[in-house]
């Protein structure tokens, strides 16, 4: 495993880590605490110690499951969660200080640990991030011993510029994908990027850049792939990043005689977004202990060429830029 380091903490995470959106069941189908814990000891065991979750991942169950795993492991762990998005409706006057402080014991209590090691605010409503009210109560939470590190896990580029003007901010969790370049051009060349720690979420563009989904592919009646890619219960870009699925598929097939050879796509996605310096770790989920494996492979891959890198791009600039570049 490799590490580096994350924004304004000493800690240095596994480059590959492990998002549990979905562990255990949190896309369709009913939750196997088994299998989460099972997910999450293959992670731990492979060197992975960067674990990322959220209070409304199958309603405080991952979290539940990532705090039971953690305590019976010896090594050290770092577990980040998240907080704000049970608030209903989810408008920026929801979020208080004392609604969140309530979510954070929440997830203490959740998770059975002492110390939440990061607490990332769940890609609120814009306007939250310009409220240094709500900043200042993680300031206290940090002097309190009830959290160590505070980050912001958003859907936009600039909600991320204007989180980054708060001190108590650490990382940036973003959508960063080979379907979705924009951080790249917009939010890796700052001037003082190298304060945060990006954490780079759905590498896979929720499955599609696996290369293993078709035109008929069924998922569960449960699994945001089914019913919100229109963004009809969330962001749309949390879903195959935003784009339309059956051109998705067609970028796919262009990428796959890009990287023609005997390795996995997804893993090809993985170390693609390893290739920028300014990314910490990369979160991608998995729904059995397996997929933890295979995603770790990426690390064994070879340098991809600033060739193939241009390629890449030349595919996002050919069926999607157009119609996302400006959305996030």
């Amino acid at each position: 495993m490799k590490y580096r380091k994350l924004g304004k903490t000493d800690w240095m995470v596994s480059e590959v880590s492990l998002g549990t959106w979905q562990v255990g069941g949190g896309w369709g189908g009913s939750f196997d605490e088994n299998i989460a814990h099972k997910i999450i000891h293959t992670a731990i065991d492979n060197g992975i110690n960067f674990i990322d979750t959220a209070d409304v991942y199958d309603a405080g169950l991952s979290e539940k499951a990532v705090g039971k795993v953690v305590r019976q492991r010896s090594e050290k762990i770092y577990v980040a969660t998240k907080c704000g998005r049970q608030i209903n409706p989810h408008v920026n006057m929801g979020y208080t200080p004392d609604v969140l402080r309530k979510y954070v014991e929440s997830s203490l209590k959740n998770t059975g640990l002492e110390s939440i090691d990061l607490i990332q605010l769940h890609c609120p409503p814009t306007p939250v991030y310009f409220r240094d009210e709500i900043f200042e109560l993680f300031e206290r939470l940090k002097e309190e011993g009830k959290i160590k590190a505070m980050g912001v896990s958003v859907e936009l580029v600039e909600e991320a510029l204007a989180a980054m003007k708060h001190e108590i901010v650490s990382s940036i969790q973003i959508i960063f994908n080979m379907f979705r370049l924009k951080p790249a051009e917009q939010l890796f060349t700052h001037p003082e990027i190298a304060q945060f720690g990006i954490i780079a979420r759905v590498p896979l563009a929720s499955g599609l850049l696996s290369g293993k989904l078709k035109v008929d592919s069924v998922f569960d009646a449960q699994d945001h792939r089914t019913f919100n890619r229109n963004g009809e219960a969330f962001d749309k870009g949390e879903t195959f990043s935003g784009i339309d699925y059956l051109k998705g598929l067609q970028a796919v097939e262009e990428l796959k005689e890009i990287f023609k050879g005997n390795e996995a796509l997804a893993a090809l996605a993985i170390r693609w977004v390893l290739m920028f310096p300014q990314v910490s770790t990369v979160i991608p989920g998995a729904s059995k202990a397996e997929q933890v494996i295979s995603n770790l492979k990426a690390m064994e891959l070879p340098t991809i060429s600033p060739e193939q890198m241009s390629a890449v791009e030349e595919v996002y600039n050919k069926y999607f830029k157009a119609d996302i570049h400006h959305l996030w």
